[in-house]
């Protein structure tokens, strides 16, 4: 079976995840560095105006080295700014009107009340509860050290930077009469529009 590495996204783009429900199995990349812009502290969302960025606050390094660099699984979340009841009141305000909110509301609600001190561990339970949601049996596997060019791994860890575009299929999103579609959202737009019908959609535009 095939084994194809990524790196953990914040409830990652619609990219992701079919790459996650394609016949192999799944290394997540635990071993990389910090890198700003990228899914990893950030989300899209769509609300009444539009795309909407929802981004975690995150403590940086001092800058005494600005060569220093700082592995992922180090970064701690930032709560000084009460980010998490922000978060949470903008995907309650976007989707609150959509099909299947109220039906996973109370499934995501406690990633938003627990404090988490690490990103990745954040972003572990925000890919379980997802999992958990759509029923998605996943067999995940973590890296232990870092290779910059893995041999007999299909690499897909560039999907993780938030600046690259991609084109999907359209499915139908809450204010799409008002603004169009907009393509590659959070995973959270398609389970909230399209339930445990996001399956076989992502299996449709898997390839």
């Amino acid at each position: 079976m095939q084994e194809i590495l990524l790196s953990l996204p914040y409830f990652g783009p619609i990219s992701h995840f079919r790459e996650l429900v394609k016949p192999a199995s799944i290394r997540f990349e635990n071993e990389d560095n910090y890198q700003k812009q990228t899914y990893r502290n950030r989300m899209y969302i769509y609300d009444a105006n539009g795309k909407l960025l929802l981004n975690i606050p995150i403590k940086h390094l001092p800058k005494f080295n600005p060569k220093q660099h700082q592995k992922y699984k180090d970064v701690r979340i930032d709560h000084e700014y009460k980010w998490q009841k922000q978060h949470w009141k903008s995907l309650k305000t976007a989707y609150q009107t959509s099909p299947f909110f109220e039906y996973y509301e109370d499934e995501l609600a406690p990633l938003y009340q627990k404090e988490f001190k690490y990103l990745m561990d954040f972003n572990y339970s925000c890919f379980d509860v997802i999992c958990g949601c759509l029923q998605l049996d996943i067999d995940f596997d973590k890296t232990s050290e870092y290779t910059e060019k893995p041999e007999d791994l299909i690499d897909k860890r560039a999907l993780i930077n938030a600046k690259t575009q991609i084109q999907i299929p359209e499915y139908n999103q809450v204010f799409q009469e008002k603004q169009g579609f907009l393509p590659n959202l959070s995973m959270l737009d398609l389970m909230f529009n399209e339930g445990p019908n996001s399956i076989n959609y992502l299996k449709e535009v898997r390839s």
